[in-house]
C-alpha cells in the first residue's frame, strides 16, 4: 500500500542517478589528466633536446603527478587558507556531515573551514574515502541548518561521484598554468593571454556543467528532499551580491556555487549552470510542494 508520504517522496525515489557511472567516468577523466600531462612534458623535453631531456622530462612528470594526486587536495585547501575543524569545536556539525554521509555511501570527510564571510562551499580529495569538505565562517552563520544539510550533501554527491577525483587535479594545473604567466615580467599580459584559455580548455573539456545537476540530484535523495538544498542556493546567490569575494578565477569549478563574477578571465573558467535553472530541476522533484505549501 502506498501513502502519501510515500507518493510525496516518490519523484526522488525516481531519479534516474548513477553514481556508479559517474564515479567510473570521473576517474578516467583523472587518469586522462594526470597520463596526458606526463605524456606532454616528455614530449616537450623530446622536441627541446632529443631522448635524454624527454627522459628527464618523463621524470619529472611522474613526480608532478604523484604530487597532485597525493597532495594536491592539502595544496588547494592551503590556498585557500582553510584549516581542520575539530570535532571538539562543533560536534552538531560534524554529526551532521557524519549522518549524511552514511545517507550517500561515503566515508565521513574531514572538515575544514575557511575563516572569512563570504558563503561558500567545496570538497576536494583523492576518492570516497580521502575527501575533504569546506565550508566558509559565513556559510555557517548565513544559512539555517536544513539548507546547510541540503549544501553539505551536495558536496557529498561530488564524492560519491568522485567529481573530486578530477576537480581537485584540474583546479592545480590550472592554477599552475596561470600562474607561470606571473613570472614573465613585462611579458605578464601577453604570457596571460596565452596560458589562460589554454588553462581554462583543460577545465572545460574535463568538467562538464551536468556534474553540478546531478550532484543536485542526488543531494535531494539523499535528505529525501529537494527543498533545502534549492532555498540555500537561493540564499548563497542572493548573499554573494552583497558580500565581495576575490580569489583566483581558476578555483570556480570547486565551489558549490559561482562566487565570481563572469566577466573576463572569471568567465573562461565558468563551469556552473544558472542557478534557476538549478533550482527549477530540484522543485521539479517535488512538483506538489505549491499545493503542500499554500495548504499549509
Amino acid at each position: 500500500m502506498t501513502t502519501s508520504r510515500d507518493r510525496r517522496r516518490h519523484p526522488l525515489v525516481q531519479v534516474n542517478v548513477l553514481p556508479a557511472v559517474h564515479a567510473a567516468r570521473n576517474i578516467a577523466k583523472a587518469w586522462l589528466l594526470l597520463g596526458g600531462f606526463v605524456v606532454l612534458l616528455g614530449a616537450f623535453g623530446w622536441w627541446i633536446a632529443g631522448f635524454r631531456v624527454a627522459s628527464l622530462f618523463l621524470v619529472v612528470g611522474l613526480l608532478m603527478a604523484a604530487t597532485v594526486f597525493w597532495y594536491g587536495p592539502r595544496i588547494v585547501l592551503a590556498s585557500l587558507g582553510a584549516r581542520e575543524l575539530l570535532m571538539s569545536e562543533s560536534p552538531l556539525l560534524h554529526s551532521t556531515v557524519e549522518r549524511l554521509a552514511l545517507a550517500a555511501g561515503v566515508e565521513r570527510p574531514r572538515l575544514f573551514l575557511l575563516p572569512d564571510g563570504h558563503p561558500r562551499a567545496l570538497a576536494v580529495g583523492r576518492g570516497a574515502s580521502a575527501s575533504g569538505v569546506a565550508l566558509s565562517q559565513g556559510l555557517v552563520s548565513l544559512v539555517p541548518p536544513a539548507e546547510l544539510e541540503g549544501l553539505l550533501a551536495h558536496e557529498l554527491a561530488h564524492i560519491r561521484h568522485r567529481d573530486v577525483v578530477v576537480q581537485t587535479p584540474v583546479v592545480l594545473i590550472a592554477g599552475w598554468l596561470v600562474e607561470v604567466s606571473r613570472v614573465g615580467g613585462f611579458l605578464e599580459r601577453a604570457l596571460l593571454v596565452v596560458l589562460g584559455p589554454v588553462a581554462a580548455s583543460i577545465v572545460q573539456a574535463l568538467l562538464s556543467p551536468r556534474r553540478e545537476l546531478a550532484a543536485d540530484a542526488l543531494a535531494a535523495r539523499i535528505c529525501g528532499s529537494p527543498h533545502g538544498l534549492a532555498d540555500g542556493l537561493i540564499r548563497i546567490e542572493q548573499a554573494q551580491e552583497l558580500i565581495s569575494f576575490q580569489a583566483s578565477p581558476v578555483t570556480e569549478p570547486l565551489y558549490t556555487v559561482n562566487p565570481f563574477a563572469e566577466a573576463g578571465l572569471a568567465a573562461l573558467f565558468s563551469t556552473h549552470p544558472p542557478i534557476g535553472r538549478r533550482v527549477e530541476r530540484l522543485r521539479a522533484l517535488d512538483p506538489e510542494w505549491r499545493e503542500r505549501l499554500r495548504a499549509a
